[in-house]
């Protein structure tokens, strides 16, 4: 590894989070269920097959548009589990907390974590508190890890994408990522941008009744959509093409991005997730989606175009055609 020291960008999800991955900890850690890189691991045990996950929350501030930690940590997992195929059961939660945190603050989080969980319909099962010393940590942060039940004949990852399977997203992009820098930096727009946090294990519930014949599931968090689907093509080594006059973005965000040099398909989301499906069933699918409160806009941007080492165009609203690359450097930071 080049970089003598760990930088922000190594936490982005972008180029340099993936070259840690697969430099240091894949060697160190190696085995067949870590290696796919999916949102969690898929558990074999006799007559039952689990998902796990687990993540950690960072996000400044604490509290913003639309939801604060607590909701990111819970629907953070959730939304991991479900996009494993998975249907959400229990969590576990582990909080470090700043010495003079203020109490209420603390209060309000964790019972926004017990509404969260009554949403999502998991129970929070074990846990662990530190309290580390002023100055030696940001406030709070919090980890959540989670673990689920997989039907039989689901199966859904990363490595599964097939040459001629259709991409559906379910909504704008890139609300969440403008909702936190607008509250970080003070930033006053004609109308308030909130975040799409948003559990998304029920959407995915509906759309596994529907059809088995779903190979990819991906919630395109830190990165944004851009990254999410150049690791899917990497996985699967594919080429994929989406179409940006497809792609849904409010005109909220997408004037605040042309304000603020933003790329949109760069910014995080947190209620959000792509799914590679056979053309065959995309288009009923797509329906049984926007029944959801969830998948009401949703809309199919793309296609697998062919086998490759894993490459990701986009198709111009001016005709053009051009790579769109994974995040390289740090766009913008403690995301979630």
């Amino acid at each position: 590894m080049k970089e003598e020291k760990i930088l922000l960008s190594h936490g982005s999800g972008g180029r340099l989070s993936h070259d840690l991955i697969k430099k240091l900890f894949l060697p160190n850690f190696v085995n067949d269920k870590l290696s796919k890189l999916d949102d969690g691991a898929i558990l074999k045990t006799p007559g039952t097959k689990l998902a796990y996950s687990t993540d950690s929350y960072t996000v400044d501030p604490l509290f913003f548009p639309g939801g604060n930690i607590g909701l990111l940590a819970v629907y953070g997992t959730v939304n991991d589990l479900a996009m494993c195929g998975a249907k959400p059961l229990y969590l576990s939660c582990s909080l470090i907390i700043e010495e003079g945190f203020p109490l209420s603050d603390l209060e309000e989080i964790v019972l926004s974590m017990k509404k969260a969980c009554s949403i999502a319909r998991v129970d929070i099962v074990t846990g662990d508190t530190k309290v580390v010393n002023r100055g030696n940590a940001d406030k709070i942060f919090i980890n959540t890890s989670g673990i689920g039940v997989v039907k039989r004949g689901v199966n859904t990852s990363g490595s599964n994408a097939q040459v001629g399977d259709l991409i559906i997203l379910n909504g704008p992009i890139g609300n969440h990522g403008i909702a936190i820098l607008s509250a970080r930096e003070g930033l006053n727009f004609e109308t308030t941008i909130q975040s799409d946090l948003a559990p998304l294990n029920g959407l995915v519930n509906e759309i596994l009744k529907y059809s088995s014949d779903i190979h990819v599931l991906r919630d395109p968090t830190r990165g944004g959509l851009a990254t999410t689907l150049n690791e899917i093509a990497q996985s699967s080594r594919v080429e994929v093409e989406i179409e940006e006059e497809k792609i849904p973005l409010e005109e909220e965000v997408r004037a605040a991005c042309e304000l603020l040099g933003y790329d949109p398909l760069y910014l995080a989301n947190e209620g959000k997730l792509v799914t590679f499906v056979s053309p065959h069933v995309a288009p009923i699918l797509l329906e049984e989606m926007r029944k959801n409160e969830y998948g009401i806009n949703s809309k199919i941007i793309g296609k697998v175009v062919k086998k490759s080492e894993g490459l990701v165009y986009l198709r111009t609203s001016i005709g053009g055609k051009r790579v769109v690359d994974m995040l390289t450097g740090e766009q913008l930071p403690r995301i979630c």
